[in-house]
């Protein structure tokens, strides 16, 4: 397999195009991953949750990672990694325009709210789910892709 190195427009493409993938965060030294769905513009991430652990974590130290990826098969695939810094967004006037765009954008991918919504269920929570909108601004993107090697190619599967 041959591993490259996306251009940053690659990278940007395949954040827009792919809409979901892992947030990581981190609280007193203990990292904490979970999936994503969301709306990629202009280097912001735009998210949708209810309270949990990670909006909690992300309160608390507001450095992020997410990753996303697209993988056609073990040597076919292209990922990307964004850090940057979370900001909730809430409908006090500072954000109340950025906090409507974003919501706009998230609103017009189907079932935009599911796993918000599932997660809070799984919790066990019976009362208000609390919706949190969020923004993660973009600080660094880096992007990589692997393609088949003709050896890969020539390996059997179950050898490899």
């Amino acid at each position: 397999m041959r591993i490259t190195e996306m251009s940053q427009q690659e990278s940007h493409a395949l954040l827009a195009r792919v809409g979901y993938g892992r947030i990581a965060c981190a609280r007193e030294n203990q990292p904490y991953i979970v999936p994503i769905d969301f709306v990629y513009e202009e280097d912001r991430l735009y998210g949708f949750s209810t309270l949990g652990r990670k909006i909690e974590w992300m309160r608390a130290n507001p450095l992020v990672c997410v990753q996303a990826d697209e993988i056609r098969g073990r040597y076919d695939w292209q990922s990307v990694i964004v850090l940057g810094r979370y900001e909730e967004l809430s409908d006090k006037e500072r954000s109340w325009q950025t906090l409507t765009h974003a919501m706009k954008l998230i609103s017009e991918r189907a079932l935009w709210w599911r796993s918000a919504y599932a997660a809070h269920e799984l919790r066990g929570h019976a009362a208000d789910p609390s919706p949190v909108v969020f923004c993660v601004h973009v600080a660094e993107i880096t992007g990589h892709r692997a393609t088949p090697d003709p050896a890969d190619l020539a390996t059997p599967p179950a050898q490899q």
